[in-house]
């Protein structure tokens, strides 16, 4: 799996069935996907933050950037084969090219910066719909990832020449720079077929 999703907290979320028409019993299975969806995002993110907070104490952002870039797909795989959800990360401005957004996430990321202009808090944006794909109906989540002041050290405006020169060697297209604490930095995008 290429796309890898980086650390972040999963608070409340909200759902919006609108693609796909659904029964009131649908309705309720919709509920218990998105359930479901906060969990693998949780089997996620509790580990791989856990790895990314040993990395920077062990070695500071030049050691987290390795964790990002080497572990993290494991634990991305791991997520995945233990909850049977695709799980990724995406942006608006992404690190790993491998990373950027489908048509829905893209949709989905817009519609997360303008609730966020709105008013409401990164910690709290977040999408559930059922949309039809190639012919097969899919529970897709989306759930915002906000940047807190450690994220800057890799995705701030004003990096360390040498963690800029690490980033632009493992990722020479790297657009994920000059976020501001309270920013989204991105999401958590996870799709399970119907």
């Amino acid at each position: 799996m290429n796309r890898i999703l980086t650390a972040a907290v999963v608070a409340a979320t909200m759902i919006s069935v609108g693609v796909v028409q659904v029964s009131g019993a649908q309705a309720s299975d919709a509920e218990a996907l998105k359930a479901e969806a906060a969990k693998a995002v949780m089997a996620f993110g509790g580990p791989l933050k856990k790895a990314l907070e040993d990395g920077m104490q062990q070695g500071g952002p030049l050691n987290a950037i390795g964790v990002c870039n080497e572990k993290a797909p494991g634990i991305a795989q791991q997520a995945a084969a233990d909850t049977g959800w695709s799980v990724a990360r995406t942006s608006l401005k992404v690190r790993n090219t491998n990373n950027a957004p489908d048509a829905w996430e893209l949709a989905t990321l817009n519609e997360f910066e303008a609730r966020k202009a709105g008013g409401e808090s990164p910690d709290t944006i977040a999408k559930a719909e059922i949309v039809e794909e190639n012919g097969q109906k899919t529970f897709r989540f989306m759930k915002a990832i906000g940047t807190a002041d450690v994220c800057l050290n890799c995705h701030g405006a004003n990096l360390k020449p040498e963690v800029a020169a690490k980033l632009d060697g493992l990722y020479p297209n790297d657009q994920a720079r000059g976020f501001s604490t309270g920013d989204i930095r991105g999401a958590f995008t996870l799709k399970k077929a119907l």
